[in-house]
This record gives C-alpha cells, sequence and structure tokens, in this order.
C-alpha cells in the first residue's frame, strides 16, 4: 500500500491507547484539534465538534481549557475518545483503553463506553485482556493467540464451546480470578 493510501486509510480511523496518549504540553482543545487543523477545518468548526463532543462524553465546558495533567484520569479516557472521534471516523480502535484506571472509574467508563457504542453506528475494535469488559462492551470477542484468531463468538460461547484447550484455560483463568474474589 502506497503512503497515501496509508494515510487516506489512517484517517478513516480513530483510536485510542491505554494512557490516553494527550500531548501534555497541549491544552484538551488544542490535542483535540490536531488531525482537524491538519485536514484544514476552520476554528468554528473545531469548536462546534469540540462541544458536541464534550457533551457526549459528559464533560464540562471548561475541560477545553485544561492541560491534560489538571484532569483525572477517567477524564484523560474521555478527551482521548473524543480526540478519536473528533473527525468522525467510521472505525475505531482502541487497544486497552481502560487498562491504566482504578476499577471504580474503569467501571464508570465501562457503562459510559457501552452507551456510547450503541448510539455512534460505527466499527469498533476493543482489544483488552479482560474477558468481562471484553464480554460487557460486545456481543461478538474474537480471542486470539500468537496473532491468529483461536475462537469468534460470544462469551458464552466461549465458555461453555471453547474451541482449543487455549480457549478453555483462557476462561478458566478468568473464571479462577472472579472466584477468588467470591471467597
Amino acid at each position: 500500500m502506497s503512503r497515501e493510501g496509508r494515510l487516506a486509510l489512517r484517517r478513516h480511523i480513530g483510536y485510542v491507547i491505554q494512557e490516553g496518549g494527550l500531548f501534555p504540553h497541549l491544552r484538551v482543545r488544542d490535542n483535540l484539534a490536531l488531525l482537524p487543523r491538519h485536514l484544514n477545518w476552520s476554528g468554528q468548526r473545531i469548536d462546534a465538534r469540540a462541544h458536541e463532543l464534550l457533551e457526549l462524553m459528559q464533560l464540562p465546558q471548561d475541560a477545553l481549557k485544561r492541560y491534560p495533567g489538571e484532569l483525572s484520569g477517567g477524564q484523560r479516557q474521555r478527551v482521548a475518545v473524543m480526540r478519536a472521534l473528533m473527525t468522525d471516523p467510521p472505525a475505531l480502535l482502541m487497544d486497552e483503553p481502560l487498562g491504566a484506571l482504578d476499577p471504580l472509574v474503569r467501571f464508570e467508563l465501562q457503562q459510559r463506553l457501552r452507551e456510547l457504542f450503541s448510539v455512534l453506528a460505527k466499527t469498533v475494535i476493543v482489544v483488552t485482556h479482560d474477558l468481562a469488559e471484553a464480554a460487557y462492551l460486545a456481543p461478538r470477542l474474537i480471542l486470539m493467540q500468537a496473532g491468529h484468531v483461536v475462537q469468534d463468538g460470544s462469551a458464552r460461547d466461549l465458555a461453555q464451546h471453547p474451541a482449543s484447550d487455549f480457549v478453555r484455560s483462557f476462561v478458566a483463568a478468568y473464571r479462577s480470578a472472579a472466584h477468588t474474589l467470591d471467597a
């Protein structure tokens, strides 16, 4: 694929990484405006989209004036999601987007993301090692091992009809961790 082809493809995918990937020296508004400015959006269009996303992600209006370091971890992840959605790409790739958050913030953002996914009408790929999180966020799970798909189906399919010993072990490891909490 040519460089231009890769750039065109990249512009159709928003992404969120584990730590958010926000530039600490830029205010939230400037973090959100990076790609739109590159695409020659007007300041007015950038501001209008930023305010739409603030409402969607349930952040206060003054968040746009803050630096990432002035936000909580959950707020930073919400801003990272906003940046991924800024140009309204048809697809989102989220790589361990909640992995670095404390359990209460993670729980709250899982709920918000689930609501968001149902409203967005986009292809969303969430990479996570947390089976419960994956099952909560998506009706379809794809379990991979060494870069290969080993099973594709619902969480129930993986648990009740494991396609391999690896799938069985993966599900059992999660059950063991959950059982420990019950004890």
